[in-house]
């Protein structure tokens, strides 16, 4: 049978990537690591760029080789090395949904937080179909309109992780009071569903939303939209940024200046229940 190259998923790059900060951290090379493990240095260096599969008992001990104590650690990389193969459900939707959209699902999948400023949309987790429809049909220079269904099925199938049983992703959304007065002029109901959908979200205990006022003080999300994922421990946060051309991320010491910035950004919106009011006085308006 010929050989077939392992296709690194996310989980895959991640649990590479956390051996491997393991081991510098032991102050342990390749060579070290590989001895005591009876492998080679190729394979364990395959290991960590995610270019060859590991089972989660030699996930074990390389960690004991490495001399981590922390049960957590051992039990995250453990399931991750188990579920590192399995394919998510966005991919019966490998046909619109690109492999960098693919990885920022998984990541959501994944993620026990997140907070995102959004200047300039709704974030994806809070939208309606019909708003992830519409801007869809906006924004698509190239999407078909059976394209465009798809991904808003996607988008919507999405959000099931914020009710996802025992441990529901943590969302804090901070949006910028201009992205509510976008118009639909082919649907104009679209907003007044959509501010609707924000004020049903935020009954739930996990998601936290709040709106960035038009005559806010400078902050530094003036300088564009952000997400900062948190993972649960080992694995350290990573921030997305997003474009036209695509999605871009940043991890390590690049994600500090963000979580400073989220602090920043929270303390210049307006507080929660203040947000609340202001979307129901707008949802009211629209009623009219």
């Amino acid at each position: 049978m010929p050989y077939s190259p392992l296709v690194p998923t996310i989980r895959h790059r991640r649990l590479g990537q956390a051996l491997k900060r393991f081991r510098n951290d032991a102050g342990m090379t390749l060579e070290g690591v590989a001895g005591a493990m009876g492998w080679t240095v190729s394979k364990l260096s395959k290991i960590e760029n995610a270019r060859q599969k590991i089972r989660p008992a030699e996930v074990t001990a390389v960690l004991r080789v490495c001399g981590v104590k922390d049960r957590m650690a051992f039990n995250a990389l453990e399931n991750l090395a188990k579920d590192a193969g399995k394919k998510g459900w966005w991919q019966t939707y490998s046909g619109v949904v690109s492999p960098a959209y693919g990885d920022y699902i998984s990541h959501e999948d994944d993620a026990e937080h997140i907070c995102e400023w959004a200047p300039l949309a709704i974030p994806g987790l809070l939208q309606t179909a019909t708003y992830a429809r519409e801007t869809m049909i906006a924004t698509s220079q190239t999407r078909t309109s059976e394209d465009i269904a798809a991904l808003a099925e996607v988008r919507q199938a999405r959000q099931a992780v914020l009710s996802r049983p025992g441990n529901p992703l943590q969302l804090w959304a901070i949006i910028h009071e201009a992205a509510l007065h976008i118009r639909f002029e082919i649907r104009p109901a679209t907003m007044r569903e959509q501010l609707r959908k924000l004020l049903d979200a935020s009954e739930m205990p996990n998601v936290t939303v709040q709106i960035m006022p038009s005559n806010s003080t400078v902050h530094p999300g003036m300088f564009g939209g952000f997400s900062l994922i948190g993972f649960p421990a080992p694995f350290p946060d990573i921030v997305l940024l997003e474009n036209l051309a695509g999605a871009t991320y940043l991890e390590g010491e690049e994600t500090h200046p963000f979580a400073t910035a989220v602090d920043r950004i929270r303390a210049t919106a307006l507080p929660v229940e203040d947000s609340l009011s202001r979307i129901a006085q707008m949802e009211e308006r629209y009623r009219k």
